[in-house]
């Protein structure tokens, strides 16, 4: 699901945000290491960063930065690598799994970020083709989204494998001239809808918000058969779009229970999708690290993330 800085999926290498250059402000105190799943999509690594460089600089908090996909972020809670995932998209298997019956994860709530998830395509189509957002029409016009990948039929292109996804799954129940080719991550769906943008190439895309694209390019949602709850119960019969997502925050069990200040200000973390996308497009567009976009946001929205400091 998710966004512009290439983070490489299932790599467990660990990022020091609390090694300190002789620039860099001493933590007033001394805490603990929290550890956060970074997933790959630049959003996500915004709020990781922001939230990062709080715990540090206001509670005197360690933090090591964990780059992994959503599901092996889960399995971190087991394998102790893992302290918090700050933006999970319902993933309510591994809720399932991990917080019902292993017990060594828990909600921390809510995030602020509102999610959608759907098949887009760029605005100049919905001008050309009016009735395309129709998702009864996509096959009239399959033959404008052949690839070489595809043949004969229609591309709806998605991101990273890994991503929340049930494409496949509506492609074959809607009985749609397609097939879901994956780009790779969430830098490859971006080049592609900015090039369908600029060189009127015809695109259907897989894609979400909050997403900085949005800021810049406009891209028409395609109507899928309306979600209602339960829909999806089953991956391989779902014959609806994706559900609104009220994206939250999970923690391990330890961490929860010990986790002191530092679990308070994770739990206390909200914030909206303009701030991220703001942190977002600075990393992906100023060119400014994650660390610095972050160290930017927070400088200029104190009023905003000083309630989220226990005393």
């Amino acid at each position: 699901m998710r966004r512009g800085t290439k983070i490489a999926a299932g790599v467990a290498a660990l990022l020091l945000l609390s090694s300190c250059s002789a620039q860099e402000p001493v933590p007033r105190q001394t805490g603990g290491t929290v550890r956060i799943a970074v997933n790959p999509w630049v959003g996500y690594e915004a709020s990781a960063a922001v939230l990062g460089r709080l715990l540090q600089d206001e509670l005197g908090y360690r933090v090591e930065t964990v780059e992994l996909d959503e599901a092996k972020s889960w399995e971190g809670f087991e394998k102790g690598t893992v302290d918090v995932i700050v933006e999970n998209w319902g993933r309510e298997a591994e809720k399932k799994t991990y917080i019902e019956e292993k017990k060594v994860a828990v909600s921390a709530g809510r995030n602020g970020n509102k999610g959608i998830i759907g098949w887009y395509v760029p605005q100049w189509m919905v001008e050309k083709y009016p009735d395309i957002t129709d998702w009864r029409n996509l096959n009239k016009y399959a033959s404008l989204f052949r690839t070489d990948k595809t043949g004969d039929l229609g591309q709806v292109l998605d991101g990273d494998p890994t991503y929340v996804t049930n494409d496949e799954a509506l492609v074959r129940n809607l009985e749609l001239d397609y097939k879901v080719i994956y780009s790779g991550s969430e830098d490859a769906l971006i080049k592609a809808a900015k090039r369908a943008t600029e060189k009127r190439e015809p695109l259907l895309m897989y894609f979400y918000e909050p997403q900085w694209l949005f800021t810049q390019l406009k891209l028409a949602k395609i109507n899928l058969p309306p979600y209602s709850i339960g829909c999806d119960a089953d991956a391989e019969k779902v014959t609806c779009d994706y559900p609104p997502y009220l994206l939250d925050k999970i923690v391990s069990r330890r961490f929860a229970d010990t986790g002191g200040k530092a679990y308070e200000l994770v739990r206390n973390f909200a914030w909206t999708n303009d701030n991220q996308n703001t942190v977002a497009n600075d990393i992906t567009n100023n060119g400014l690290s994650a660390d610095q976009a972050a160290r930017k946001w927070i400088d200029a929205n104190e009023i905003i993330w000083k309630d989220w400091v226990p005393s």
